[in-house]
């Protein structure tokens, strides 16, 4: 059964649109999502280079595509088609493209499609029973395959991400730390080339003042 659909752009993670009455009633919603959030920030850097995967997540899958700047993922119970999921994406593909194309790339704000809401909920009303005449054929269309689609759980497509923002977090620390260190480096120069040229500066100065008061008596 389908439980959660979200569109997503994939060269910034911006939420384009979803289903309203997706997790309504499913537990922990909110942890879900949150994973979904994250394979969109991974999915921007360029981390998961698949455009087709599934992806475990507790008594659930991800399913995802990537066409034309966007992903379109779902998740769905692990007892439901593969290929049915699969072939339900292409659908809401098909039409989000031919109604929203041309502005995809423009979109500035998150959810800025969210009436595409509504073609979402008729058309997983339509994947939602397996067993109808019409999903009994497209399982059973040899022209449409998804076994080789890879699986992989979602902590190891998360944990990439997560690696890779310590990494980055890091480096960070360590570049500002780096110019912490160079500011105090050019300090401590400053006070000792202070130290050093002070005695002279004053002594060139009384020497100097001497010379002007002789002059002047003189």
């Amino acid at each position: 059964m389908v439980k959660m659909t979200m569109l997503a752009r994939v060269t910034d993670g911006l939420p384009l649109a979803e289903g309203l009455d997706d997790a309504r009633d499913l537990k922990d919603a909110e942890m879900y999502k949150q994973q979904v959030k994250a394979l969109f920030k991974n999915l921007s850097r360029g981390q998961n280079e698949a455009s087709r995967m599934s992806i475990e997540t507790g008594p659930y899958v991800f399913h995802y595509i990537i066409e034309g700047r966007v992903c379109y993922l779902t998740m769905c119970d692990r007892s439901y088609p593969k290929k049915l999921a699969f072939q339900y994406l292409e659908d809401l593909r098909n039409e989000f493209e031919r109604v929203n194309g041309a502005q995809i790339e423009t979109a500035a704000r998150p959810y800025a499609f969210i009436k595409f809401d509504t073609f979402i909920q008729k058309t997983k009303k339509l994947y939602q029973d397996t067993h109808t005449q019409r999903n009994i054929a497209k399982l059973n269309d040899e022209l449409y395959e998804v076994h080789q689609i890879m699986t992989r759980n979602v902590q190891d497509v998360l944990g990439v991400g997560e690696k890779l923002d310590q990494v980055s977090q890091m480096s960070s620390r360590l570049t500002s730390e780096s110019r912490i260190y160079a500011d105090k480096a050019r300090d401590l120069n400053r006070q000792a080339l202070i130290r050093k040229w002070a005695p002279v500066a004053i002594v060139l100065g009384v020497v100097f003042l001497l010379f002007w008061v002789k002059t002047k008596l003189w």
